[in-house]
């Protein structure tokens, strides 16, 4: 099915696909010892725990802005340090702002936010512009950690959309199989 998707549609589908794609990077990373996810990796938040914090905290940061709360985040330091408990709250954020998007009016998808940057200074942005960059910012630390999983001699992460969209529709059709009972 190529359905048409909205704006609501179409980001509710792609905080879906950011949880997929996470349990996928936890799973693998799940498999490397701690001690190496806590390293120094060479990546722009050093190791792998403090870039996954990372993610986590732009998300606060940019989820709190489309509900209009303007707050401080210090990225320098690792918010969370108990790994599992990371991972918790990483997904349960992401499931959190997809819920609260499935709550938006669609006339919100096409408006405009103010908000202040972590600088200080006052922006305008349009949501699905937003929406866009947090999406997109979320893969791109994905793959720096999916560069790093490969460096420590684990196999290279199928994170893909295309992978997801096609285990969604595998899904689908297994449901589409089923016969419906009778209540």
């Amino acid at each position: 099915m190529n359905a048409h998707y909205a704006w609501k549609s179409y980001f509710i589908i792609q905080v879906d696909y950011q949880l997929w794609a996470n349990d996928r990077m936890f799973a693998a990373l799940g498999r490397i010892d701690y001690a190496s996810l806590a390293q120094d990796a060479g990546l722009p938040f050093s190791s792998i725990h403090h870039t996954v914090d990372h993610l986590l905290l732009v998300n606060r940061l940019w989820f709190g802005r489309l509900r209009g709360q303007n707050s401080y985040v210090d990225f320098t330091q690792i918010a969370y340090t108990d790994w599992n408990q990371l991972i918790e709250v990483t997904q349960a954020n992401l499931r959190e702002l997809q819920f609260w998007l499935e709550a938006c009016d669609d006339a919100f998808f096409d408006s405009e936010l103010a908000y202040t940057t972590s600088k200080g200074s006052s922006e305008t942005m349009w949501v699905r512009d937003l929406l866009t960059h947090v999406m997109s910012h979320n893969v791109h630390h994905r793959g720096q950690i999916s560069a790093v999983v490969t460096r420590l001699g684990q196999p290279a992460l199928e994170m893909d959309y295309l992978y997801y969209k096609r285990e969604i529709e595998t899904y689908r059709h297994q449901l589409a199989a089923i016969p419906a009972t009778v209540a």
